[in-house]
């Protein structure tokens, strides 16, 4: 019962509700606006109208993730008031900065033409809403960026120094772009376009499955293999980019995740932990299945590269809840290896030839894994943020600020109360996504709609 009371842990309770909800949007939000790009290219291009169906059919989903997104993000902004002012107070000059950046520079964008965008097929050129579809894709990969931005900052902190209680900033371009800022952000945005993919993909094997518009939903799963083909390697090389820079910036953190208790001597590799269960109170696993070298040759590209342990580190210092970051963490990287495995025997199907409207009666299994994989992408990136979180506790700005010293004095009772009105909403916002998702998949693509008479492309376009 002392939990309940305690408004720290409420706190943080509520951010993590409101954060990991809102990520579920905005993440098929980035990747379905560039897919819209894709299709409206083509159909510019071509003049093939099953192109411009595809665009009007999936611009639909975007909206109703748009919309889930901009209701779920804005309660964040005021949180950091109401529940996290101490930390508002230091980082504001900096942090503040920066979301201001992504509210005028990428949300606004994307607002903006959206509309246009949605409701633009009669009433604007083909060129002029292409731009808008463009800018929409600009807008949501924008505002990624300028979140990982501001995330990575409070993991590591650079570009100033604290001065009278305020973080004052000396260098923006240092602050901003980090090494570890942009490989974050790579990692999270293409996380976005890989999880898209996949929910495209798993739609259109739905569709498939079921007879219905076999070869319009054939090509969008062709088109959503194709790029996965890229991207599922891409992030596999990511993450270990990734993981890498966590090693660099923050030890304490990449020992809790793979549960490395103890700095191997010189002239010894660490062993990878394959299976574990990290004890925090023992200092140590209470069982391990491990490969000899491993983690050194994943940290260090050295058979005997040090790796420090979690047990260099005080008590005080070292993350809460470690098995939960260590198979937070597993189960991420092993779904990125199921991504790219599924991809690999899907172009070895499509290659020899039975990946075709008539061979569909052969591929259900293989449609069936896909239908199944399609929401895999979330959890992937709901680990990665559960990882990239708590792992970073007991700091809230890595080093500079802990979290217990960051939360608004506050009674329980207050924060509990809207803790349980953010669930009662989130679960109403989450129902009406159901119903309405479900809505537009009966419905499906409306192929007997003529393209839009305003959508010629303009000459010299292409």
């Amino acid at each position: 019962m002392e939990y309940v009371n305690d408004p720290v842990l409420l706190s943080r309770l509520q951010f993590a509700l409101t954060a990991m909800f809102h990520i579920l949007w905005p993440v098929l939000t980035i990747g379905l606006s560039l897919f819209l790009v894709a299709f409206e290219a083509l159909w510019l291009k071509t003049r093939v109208a099953g192109y411009y169906h595809h665009a009007r059919f999936w611009s639909r989903l975007l909206l109703l993730n748009f919309t889930l997104g901009v209701v779920s993000g804005l309660p964040l902004e005021f949180e950091f008031g109401t529940n996290w002012a101490p930390f508002s107070s230091l980082s504001g000059d900096f942090f503040g900065n920066v979301l201001g950046f992504e509210g005028a520079m990428a949300f606004m964008l994307e607002a903006g033409f959206i509309g246009v965008m949605l409701l633009g097929w009669e009433r604007v050129p083909g060129a002029m809403h292409f731009f808008a579809t463009c800018m929409v894709a600009l807008g949501a990969s924008l505002s990624a960026f300028w979140i990982l931005v501001a995330n990575t900052w409070m993991q590591v902190p650079a570009g100033g120094h604290v001065s009278a209680g305020h973080f004052v900033v000396d260098d923006y371009r240092e602050a901003i772009l980090s090494s570890a800022a942009l490989t974050g952000a790579a990692h999270m945005w293409v996380a976005c376009l890989e999880t898209s993919l996949f929910v495209i993909a798993g739609i259109s094997a739905w569709y498939l499955l079921r007879g219905r518009a076999a070869a319009f939903f054939l090509t969008s799963f062709k088109l959503a293999v194709l790029a996965a083909t890229l991207v599922a390697p891409l992030q596999i090389w990511l993450g270990d980019a990734s993981g890498r820079s966590v090693f660099r910036y923050q030890p304490v953190k990449g020992a809790a995740m793979e549960g490395h208790w103890k700095t191997n001597p010189s002239g010894a590799g660490a062993a990878w932990a394959l299976l574990a269960w990290p004890d925090r109170v023992a200092q140590a696993n209470d069982w391990s299945i491990g490969i000899p070298d491993g983690l050194s040759l994943l940290v260090t590209r050295s058979r005997h590269g040090q790796v420090r342990g979690l047990r260099d580190f005080s008590a005080r210092d070292q993350p809460p809840a470690i098995p939960l970051l260590f198979y937070a963490f597993r189960l991420m990287v092993a779904i990125g290896f199921w991504f790219l495995l599924l991809t690999v025997r899907t172009l070895w199907v499509w290659r020899s030839g039975r990946l075709t409207v008539l061979g569909l009666p052969a591929v259900r299994r293989l449609l069936g894994a896909w239908l199944v994989s399609a929401p895999l992408g979330y959890v992937a990136v709901e680990c990665g943020w559960l990882v990239r979180e708590v792992g970073r506790q007991p700091w809230i700005i890595y080093g500079l600020m802990r979290t217990d010293t960051a939360a608004s004095t506050l009674p329980a009772a207050a924060v509990a109360t809207t803790l349980a009105g953010y669930v009662a909403v989130y679960t109403i916002l989450t129902a009406v996504f159901v119903i309405f998702t479900r809505r537009l998949l009966v419905q499906g693509p409306a192929l007997d709609r003529p393209p839009a008479a305003r959508q010629a492309p303009a000459r010299g376009a292409f």
